[in-house]
């Protein structure tokens, strides 16, 4: 299990984010985060979905949010050997905590991660076109549009860093 990953950032009121391994602690409070109304034609209704799928399929790696010491949000990611890239997917921060900069610095950290891993290859993400609050974000991460598929999800990249290069 992955210790806690610690970019030393945090939301706007000055709460510390981290990600942390889901275990018997905190699977509870993961499982119940849910989001917005609004927003369930983009999301899980809950971040047990994600954490069935991380369970059952062996492929992607759930992650708790904190902020503080409380259970925010989910995100995952996966390493995808088919196109050498690492995603990232099922984010998903609890209704009560849009807007106040967890879920940026929560992508921000696990960006970070994902990019000091060895040989580290480019990250991408999977983003439905009307999800524009969800776009902006991720275009602020430095994400760009590669394809489009029919059901309107962007595949969007965040390319690695060349070799050399540190940031």
């Amino acid at each position: 299990m992955i210790a806690a990953i610690d970019a030393g950032l945090t939301d706007k009121s000055g709460r510390k984010v981290t990600l942390r391994g889901v275990d018997d602690e905190n699977w509870r409070s993961v499982a119940d985060i849910v989001p917005r109304d609004d927003q369930r034609d983009w999301v899980a209704e809950s971040a047990a979905r994600y954490l069935l799928l991380s369970l059952r399929e062996g492929l992607w790696h759930s992650l708790a949010v904190y902020a503080g010491d409380g259970v925010v949000g989910h995100i995952m990611h996966a390493y995808d050997e088919d196109d050498g890239c690492n995603w990232i997917g099922g984010m998903l921060i609890d209704a009560t905590e849009q807007n106040t900069g967890v879920g940026r610095a929560a992508l921000l950290t696990l960006i970070g991660y994902l990019q000091e891993l060895p040989d580290a290859p480019a990250v991408r993400l999977s983003v439905h076109e009307e999800n524009t609050g969800a776009r902006k974000l991720y275009a602020s991460a430095g994400f760009v549009d590669v394809e489009k598929d029919e059901d309107g999800d962007w595949t969007c990249e965040l390319p690695a860093a060349p070799a050399g290069d540190e940031a």
